[in-house]
């Protein structure tokens, strides 16, 4: 019997569904782009969180030493990561959690560094916060996306940055990392004193013939990187648990730890509601065979649907997926006939600057009927032909995608 149960999250007010008419045009695509499945957590969760709601008292609550101990554990058997308790504090998500840290490792006016095409909230967070953003862009070649280490030192020794956001395994371009690849652009931060934020939200999610280095083990010894080095993760994406708020931020270095607890104190967020903690530790215990089960489930829908858009659409180009559940899917190939399309149905103006932005929305919302995650969101216009589909869905949503892209480009 498969651990895995499909929930149909229309009318559950969800974002991914039911709050589509806030970033699109309308409330009844089919969504792929929020980064949450349509999948129930493994019945491990659901049950310690019933077996919580049954014992009905909801005060105060300090999380026990188990809940830190499956996260410890976990990290140990996945990942070889040894880490120490004291290492460990707490953010209501990821996002906060490096919002927090622009703030924390760099002075107002400062640069932090990101590699586009990425996480676009990473963006957000530099420019919000007063920061100044400077891009060291990833390199695509035939062979998928790499990082381009003489460029990026030329550039944080240039722009003088102060910290980097970095994204392991990547989003949206799908890549693991390899050691080496890690090593060589925290070498370049070490020796120039750049703190690094390393995003590893998707670190459980990797495909087969893949392997997750964490960056904290990526040195040629042990905590090679610790004094410039924060590292953020949660059980969100593992096991579908945005809702429960509750992700773990990982500081080695006792003044970076320091500077953390100052800031959380001064805005009186140290930790979270007992939900989170009960949902989290109940995961990292039992849920491993579920998550088995799920790498399955992405990877055969990967593979599904890169295979007919490839086979249908000669010229479109498909990110390796070898981590994370998200499909990278370059359709540039096509931008002529979709901004023909889009000219030719409505009132956009083909000669605009962003009228291959405005025409793959037209493409996608009007033509396609699908919500996915726009490539210009990740890094301007310059991705203007990629989007961003989310593959931790069943596989009929995969199939209605993969037709009606197909359909759209064909006629």
């Amino acid at each position: 019997m498969s651990l895995l149960k499909y929930v149909d999250r229309k009318n559950t007010d969800c974002a991914k569904w039911d709050g589509l008419e806030h970033t699109f045009s309308r409330g009844d695509l089919l969504a792929m782009w929020v980064a949450d499945m349509d999948i129930k957590v493994p019945e491990c969760v659901s049950d310690a969180l019933k077996n919580y709601i049954d014992m009905g008292a909801f005060g105060y609550y300090v999380p026990p030493a188990g809940y830190y101990d499956a996260f410890i554990n976990w990290e140990r058997r996945y990942h070889g990561y040894e880490l120490k308790r004291e290492w460990m504090r707490f953010a209501p998500g990821v996002v906060p959690a490096f919002n927090w840290l622009v703030q924390i490792l760099a002075a107002e006016g400062e640069s932090v560094a990101v590699m586009q095409p990425v996480y676009y909230p990473f963006m957000k967070a530099v420019e919000n916060n007063g920061r100044r953003l400077v891009n060291c862009p990833l390199l695509r070649g035939e062979s998928g996306y790499s990082m381009d280490y003489e460029g990026f030192e030329e550039t944080i020794v240039r722009e003088d940055v102060k910290a980097f956001i970095f994204c392991s395994p990547h989003n949206p371009v799908g890549r693991v990392w390899k050691k080496e690849e890690i090593r060589r652009v925290m070498d370049i931060c070490s020796r120039h004193h750049v703190y690094v934020i390393s995003d590893e939200i998707h670190h459980d999610l990797i495909m087969s013939g893949h392997e997750h280095v964490p960056s904290a083990t990526a040195g040629e010894s042990a905590g090679a990187y610790d004094d410039i080095l924060v590292t953020l993760t949660a059980a969100t994406k593992t096991f579908n648990l945005a809702a429960v708020q509750n992700s773990i931020v990982i500081i080695p270095d006792k003044k970076i730890r320091s500077m953390w607890d100052k800031f959380t104190e001064g805005i009186r967020i140290t930790g979270g509601n007992s939900f989170g903690y009960v949902a989290v530790r109940a995961a990292y215990e039992e849920g491993r065979p579920w998550l088995e089960e799920l790498l399955a489930l992405i990877e055969g829908n990967y593979r599904y649907l890169r295979s007919r858009l490839e086979e249908a659409l000669p010229g479109v180009k498909v990110a390796d997926l070898e981590g994370t559940y998200l499909m990278w899917i370059d359709l540039s190939s096509c931008m002529d006939r979709i901004v023909a399309e889009a000219a030719g149905s409505s009132s956009l103006d083909p000669d605009a600057e962003d009228a291959a932005v405005n025409a793959m929305q037209y493409f996608m919302e009007d033509v396609c009927g699908i919500a996915g995650d726009y490539g210009a969101w990740f890094g301007g216009d310059e991705y203007a032909g990629c989007i961003r589909l989310n593959m931790a869905t069943c596989r009929e949503n995969i199939e209605q995608a993969a037709d009606r892209i197909i359909d759209a480009l064909k006629k």
